[in-house]
């Protein structure tokens, strides 16, 4: 079925005060809830449901209003459910009339939201940020006709990987599973498995790596025991093989060290099949050259925000997931085609750092794009502007630091996608309320200043005389 959209009933309750009676509707939160354009976001979330029987899903303004709160306040789900209850102001955002002192959703609704939307559609939530900025004043449509565009890594929330405790955790894995379909094992190494890996781990620590490269090869021989004798146990026997199919695979990746992966069986010869997470194999190792981090463990992603600050602040106009680690210049033939559709303006000019030179951006925006050390074409003007480059350092800082980008809890190369986007409308509704505080402010301060001039105030409230 269609959700069940809420519209402002207007009528009131005997025994409840409604929500726009006993809050500030000057509030920031409350100001920022009308500028949103809750029907466009109906319209372009409820596309996924069909008009066939079934349990009417929740309304799209709680769902898409919980989503911008967890990220603009950097909340967990639970922590987000908990406040929820507590806070009338999130639940007026969220288009309630009346104060609730029960959820009218299950956590693990959220979940199943976010997975059904999808990256494509939650990229309206970003639109509708840029929409409302625009509608607030804290930017103007100009201000989205150039672009700083980056790439950073989006670290997955896994354990720092290596041979031995990958190793140790596959064959784990392997006997859980073997214990759950009731295959039984010659030997499951539990006790043995456990003392190799900690001797591993002193040895590698007390720089004795000898010692440490034995322990390795101890484990690496549990693990290949384990898999022989589930591949033997499991054979002729259709439905088991499927079941041990995925686990083991994993498996014969990582006891192959990362290594030599092309001999391995029925795995193809062109990919990088590298395993550096068993609970989210997705997971990449991208260097960024950076001292303090050689590598990070997550997916690339690439980040465009706005080349002038506008009287809000710098707002981010497209932010995308690239799993395969691509070539930071080849990818701008997909992400400028996406920025001009996503901000509905044409971009007029693209500013990189070197690591874009040599990029294949559409031929018609292949002269507007201006990277870090070029000579050529460049005016007096493109210098100033190519010194705001690094202002998107920054918002790539505060994207990780204060919108749950610095470490992915959603599984899967959906989740990658879904938290970077869900990120950067966090970061960019944050910066609108911020605009509207600080106009409140200025209001209130205007008001306070011209009430202090007025004779009448003046004559009324005399002035205590200084000592």
């Amino acid at each position: 079925m269609l959700p069940k959209e809420r519209r402002d009933s207007g009528q009131n309750d005997l025994f409840r005060a409604r929500l726009d009676q006993i809050v500030d509707m000057k509030h920031a939160l409350a100001r920022l809830g009308r500028a949103i354009d809750w029907r466009f976001l109906e319209e372009r979330c409820g596309a996924v449901y069909t008009d066939a029987p079934g349990h009417p899903p929740l309304p799209t303004r709680l769902m898409a209003g919980l989503a911008i709160l967890k990220s603009m306040h950097d909340l967990s789900d639970e922590a987000l459910c908990e406040r929820w209850v507590e806070n009338p102001y999130y639940q007026l955002f969220c288009g309630e009339e009346f104060f609730r002192h029960d959820l009218p959703f299950d956590r693990s609704s959220m979940t199943r939201w976010r997975q059904r939307m999808g990256e494509e559609k939650l990229n309206a939530l970003l639109q509708e940020s840029l929409a409302s900025a625009v509608r607030t004043g804290a930017a103007k449509p100009v201000d989205f006709t150039a672009a700083i565009v980056d790439t950073t890594v989006q670290p997955k929330a896994v354990a720092h990987p290596t041979d031995a405790r990958l190793m140790h955790r596959s064959r784990e894995r392997l006997v859980r599973l073997a214990n759950t379909l009731g295959i039984e094992l010659r030997q499951s190494y539990a006790r043995v498995g456990k003392i190799a890996l900690i001797k591993h781990q002193r040895y590698a620590h007390a720089k004795q790596f000898k010692r440490a490269g034995k322990a390795l090869r101890t484990l690496k021989t549990y693990l290949g025991r384990v898999i022989r004798d589930m591949v033997r146990k499991a054979k002729d026997d259709a439905e088991l093989e499927a079941a041990v199919a995925h686990e083991l695979m994993l498996a014969r990746r990582v006891h192959a060290g990362n290594r030599n992966l092309n001999r391995v069986k029925g795995l193809p010869k062109d990919a990088d099949l590298r395993v550096f997470s068993l609970h989210a194999p997705e997971v990449e190792c991208i260097g960024k050259g950076k001292a303090h981090k050689p590598y990070e463990f997550g997916v690339k992603v690439s980040v465009a925000t706005t080349l002038n600050r506008s009287k809000g602040g710098q707002f981010v106009t497209h932010i995308q997931a690239l799993p395969g680690k691509p070539y930071d210049g080849h990818t701008l033939e997909t992400v400028i085609p996406a920025i001009e559709a996503q901000v509905g303006a044409t971009l007029s000019r693209i500013i990189a750092d070197a690591g874009y030179k040599g990029h294949n951006a559409p031929q018609t925006h292949r002269f507007k794009v201006y990277t870090a050390g070029q000579k050529r074409g460049m005016t007096e003007h493109i210098k100033r502007q190519m010194r705001r480059r690094s202002a998107i350092e920054p918002v790539i800082g505060h994207l990780k630091e204060d919108h749950r980008m610095g470490r992915n809890h959603l599984a899967g190369i959906t989740g990658d996608a879904v938290n970077a986007v869900l990120a950067a409308v966090g970061y960019n509704f944050r910066r609108i309320l911020a605009w509207i505080r600080f106009c409140v402010a200025i209001i209130c301060a205007a008001l306070a200043l011209s009430k202090a001039q007025n004779p009448i105030f003046k004559a009324s409230n005399p002035m205590p005389a200084i000592v």
